[in-house]
């Protein structure tokens, strides 16, 4: 999406049980990126068509989660970052606080609840908000 105000990483799992259009509201002002997950790309596929999208870029698998970590970090770039996982690194939370742009920690690895969605949701408004 040109113009995007924030990417979303996350495992296809974590948006199973969204409600009907969260996902693609969320998006109308971001860019998602997925990671492969225990539903492998059968998962993603299934997010692509709930999405009705025809791609949905992947971020590359890693040997170990600090490397995991690295590369969401560097596929964040400048903007600001929505990223869902089950656990994070002492290196990534300090990132994420030290960084400029915003950044969204949700630690889950399971599908979002209600809480975590609207964490999100005002998460998006207030980088609504700034760009105004």
């Amino acid at each position: 999406m040109a113009g995007a105000l924030f990417r979303l990483v996350c495992a296809p799992g974590n948006l199973d049980d969204a409600p009907e259009g969260w996902v693609g509201a969320m998006l109308d002002e971001g860019e998602l990126a997925l990671l492969v997950d225990g539903g492998g790309l059968d998962a993603v596929s299934a997010v692509a068509h709930r999405l009705d999208l025809v791609t949905v870029p992947l971020l590359r698998s890693e040997q170990n989660a600090g490397q995991q970590e690295r590369t969401v970090m560097r596929y964040a770039g400048w903007m600001a970052l929505v990223w869902v996982a089950g656990s994070f690194g002492e290196a990534a939370v300090k990132w994420a606080h030290d960084r400029g742009p915003m950044t969204l920690l949700v630690e889950t690895g399971e599908a979002l609840s209600d809480d975590e969605r609207k964490r999100v949701e005002r998460f998006v408004v207030i980088l609504g908000r700034q760009a105004e």
